[in-house]
């Protein structure tokens, strides 16, 4: 049996939510309410593809996040994805949300945190006045449906590809891995060159 196959396989096994927001505090640091959003998460959109948590890294599994707050280490922490291994991508999109995709099944479902979850929170810690302290203790107890949105998705084509191809910016020269170059006017240009970067040259330090 293949690895890809045992992940498609593996029998799905429940643990207390308490005892996975200790594992994400672990390797995380501290406790905050974006841990237990993390790994309310995770947990659901695992379990929506068919993959037992906690686990070991593997390639069965990629996660796409959409924000780099404490919520994407709870994920990470869970699920064993990493951007090392090309399991883990970060897109900036500034939205408390993530996609699940179990690889050998072909199954992708997006997880978002629902607006109205920290307005709700109140309810389910009555007794506490921090609004932070009430979200850490509500975000273990809400109900998944109070929480979170579940939308089974299609990932576009080539954000799964791992070929290694490999091209050169026809402005800086600099070479592009994995197809993540853009096509403007013929030229074939990494992002930064086609207006995508996050840096631009420092005026003081031409070499």
């Amino acid at each position: 049996m293949t690895a890809a196959v045992a992940l498609a396989q593996a029998p799905l096994v429940e643990r207390p939510v308490a005892e996975l927001v200790e594992e994400a505090v672990a390797f995380h640091g501290h406790l905050c309410p974006g841990q237990v959003l993390g790994v309310r998460m995770a947990v659901t959109g695992c379990r929506e593809v068919g993959i037992p948590l906690p686990r070991q890294a593997g390639k069965g599994l990629v996660v796409f996040v959409e924000i780099d707050r404490c919520a994407t280490d709870a994920i990470q922490a869970l699920t064993g994805v990493s951007l090392g291994k090309r399991t883990l991508k970060h897109l900036d999109y500034g939205k408390m949300a993530a996609t699940f995709v179990n690889v050998p099944r072909g199954a992708a479902v997006r997880v978002s945190a629902r607006d109205d979850a920290r307005v709700r929170a109140l309810a389910y810690a009555p007794g506490e006045a921090d609004a932070r302290r009430a979200q850490i203790v509500a975000y273990r107890l809400m109900p998944e449906t109070a929480l979170l949105s579940i939308e089974p998705v299609v990932v576009n084509p080539g954000w799964l590809d791992r070929r290694r191809g490999r091209v050169f910016c026809e402005e800086c020269g600099e070479g592009i891995n994995y197809q993540r170059e853009l096509t403007a006017g013929g030229r074939i240009l990494c992002r930064p060159c086609g207006g995508q970067g996050y840096y631009s040259a420092h005026p003081s330090d031409r070499r």
